[in-house]
């Protein structure tokens, strides 16, 4: 009993809104306050017009926990909201205090719906911002909001330091253009409890990746005949996940025995993190040399891992080697071919997936020099080079709900638009570079990449904290989001080794070697998600198990002693797997 007290004092701010209301209050404005040069009125709207709220609510699973059935409930509008009129820049809008500091190292969500007005015509990004003591900001999110209408806030914050001190902290709201009315409505910000959402995911990836199977046993007579081996002792082992989970790899982690070991022990596919990329293929204009690469490609194709293809362009300026940055639109297409006709080629064959132009929805170097047409020519070049491998895009922010750049519906009119071109792009790649995650936040994002009806990939899979419990936490969070999607067929991490990694404090191994408990975590999962069974073959023939879509060793011992082998694989289905089993 008195542990319960104690858990359910150490639980007690988890959902807990920390923003007041003050819906009695004499001016309406709950509290908000004007931000830069605005003026501030309360309004009550009868039927707000959310398009994604009945959407929303019908998305829920059969087996959502009541924490989050509640949650999805709370999000229907109030209707009272304080519009920000008269702004003079995109900096100006409406602020107010949280009222309670946040806890640090403590995950937030914050969630709430915000409109625009109809002065200027479009989409406009509405920047939701928490920031704590002299303004740093530590997150929030973003909504593209046409105009005239509201748009859902689902963002997150973090404090991450050990300041134990009172932090003032604030919220803030504003983006749209000048002279562009802003409203808000029913925002929220409240601790984030994962406990209901693990155990939701648990439940889900049970019902997404598994399947009954029935194993029908039986003896081949030297007849030809077959013989009952009931009570015979069998083993199953799963010896291949269905969703891969790969991580990059480089030429300086390969030369660490200790690197090369968590490798191979832990991971089933491999990409270069930077060896295959233009930049490192031919820095030099002519002077072209794939060694390193070679070398990497062929030591995963001893190990048998297979390798994506990472990446053919980029479509980032500053991620473009300066002699290609100064060539003119002829120079540059005849570049481009060589580029298509030099890697596809010479690869042809190995690679299973190619990220063809990576970061699209962040750059346009190519089509503003050649065209608009240019990415769909690199994917239908590509495919006419080298028609075996899946064709991607690949992005970073789409997961995060704090980019106005890279929201799932701007990732998926990209992919809608390069179809219409012709591009024959077979999947889509989710990077998965994220800070504080907020699970749900997650998965309304790949449910909307889903519709596309493309496999998605977490392509870059990396988070960054000092505190090795938040890191691992963080990291559970993604890793077991994605692997509960039906819409996700493969997982790659970027990165796992400390001094080998692009992104600071997301190591699952130190440099000595010495697992991280975010390294701990990844190992258990990994278990958590392989099927074993063992047992006797009962008295129909018949043995019993539930496993993880994938492919099996089944290891029968005769009463003679003898062991004999059989593989097979379990593929996606409701029905039970019913499989004859002759030895």
């Amino acid at each position: 009993m008195a542990f319960a007290e104690e858990e359910t004092k150490t639980t007690a701010h988890l959902g807990m809104n920390l923003i007041d209301s003050y819906c009695d209050s004499e001016d309406g404005l709950a509290g908000w306050a004007p931000s830069g040069s605005c003026t501030l009125s309360a309004h009550a709207e009868d039927h707000p017009a959310l398009p994604s709220l009945g959407a929303t609510l019908a998305a829920a699973d059969d087996d959502d926990s009541e924490d989050e059935l509640q949650q999805q409930r709370a999000r229907k509008p109030s209707g009272r909201c304080v519009l920000a009129a008269h702004r003079a820049s995109d900096t100006d809008g409406l602020f107010r205090a949280i009222s309670r500091a946040p806890r640090p190292k403590v995950t937030y969500r914050v969630a709430g719906w915000v409109g625009v007005g109809t002065a200027v015509e479009g989409s406009h990004a509405v920047h939701v911002e928490v920031r704590v003591d002299d303004g740093q900001r530590v997150g929030g999110g973003v909504a593209v909001v046409e105009s005239g209408k509201w748009g859902e806030i689902k963002g997150s914050f973090r404090v991450d330091d050990d300041d134990e001190l009172l932090r003032h902290a604030k919220v803030y709201v504003h983006g749209p253009p000048a002279g562009v009315d802003l409203k808000v409505m029913d925002l929220q910000v409240s601790a984030v409890n994962k406990i209901p959402r693990l155990r939701h995911l648990r439940k889900k990836a049970d019902r997404v990746r598994k399947r009954d199977v029935v194993l029908k046993v039986n003896r081949r007579t030297d007849d030809d005949t077959t013989a009952s081996v009931a009570g015979a002792h069998i083993q199953v082992i799963q010896v291949q996940n269905s969703v891969p989970i790969g991580t990059c790899i480089t030429k300086a982690g390969m030369q660490n025995p200790a690197y090369v070991d968590f490798f191979a022990k832990h991971f089933d596919w491999a990409v270069l993190e930077n060896e295959l990329k233009w930049y490192y293929t031919e820095a030099v204009q002519g002077q072209v040399s794939y060694a390193d690469a070679d070398e990497l490609i062929d030591f995963c194709d001893r190990h048998g891992k297979p390798v994506r293809g990472h990446c053919i362009f980029w479509a980032v300026e500053n991620s473009v080697q300066p002699w290609v940055r100064a060539l003119n639109a002829d120079q540059l297409r005849a570049a481009v071919e060589a580029r298509l006709r030099g890697l596809v080629s010479r690869y042809s064959g190995r690679f299973p997936h190619y990220e063809v132009n990576n970061e699209m929805l962040h750059g346009a170097f190519y089509t503003q020099r050649l065209g608009d047409d240019i990415n769909a020519h690199m994917f239908r070049e590509t495919a006419r080079i080298d028609p075996a491998p899946a064709l991607f895009v690949n992005d970073y922010n789409v997961e995060s709900g704090n980019d106005p750049n890279a929201t799932p519906e701007k990732y998926v009119a990209l992919v809608t638009d390069l179809q219409r071109r012709g591009a024959p792009v077979g999947g889509i790649g989710a990077q998965g570079h994220v800070t504080h995650p907020v699970g749900d936040i997650i998965c309304d994002a790949l449910d909307k990449l889903a519709v596309t009806g493309l496999p998605v990939w977490i392509t870059e899979l990396d988070v960054s904290a000092a505190d090795e419990s938040v890191r691992a936490d963080d990291l559970e969070i993604v890793l077991r989001e994605a692997y509960a999607h039906p819409a996700v067929e493969g997982i790659m991490l970027w990165g796992f080794m400390q001094g080998h990694m692009w992104r600071s404090h997301g190591q699952l191994v130190n440099a000595d070697g010495k697992y991280t408990q975010a390294g701990n975590m990844f190992a258990g999962l990994r278990r958590e998600w392989t099927s074993h069974a063992r047992g006797k073959v009962d008295g129909n023939g018949n043995f019993k198990f539930r496993g993880f879509h994938g492919t099996y060793q089944v290891l029968l011992t005769t009463p003679a002693g003898e062991v004999k082998k059989r593989t097979f694989d379990v593929n996606k289905g409701d029905a039970p797997l019913v499989l004859d089993m002759d030895f």
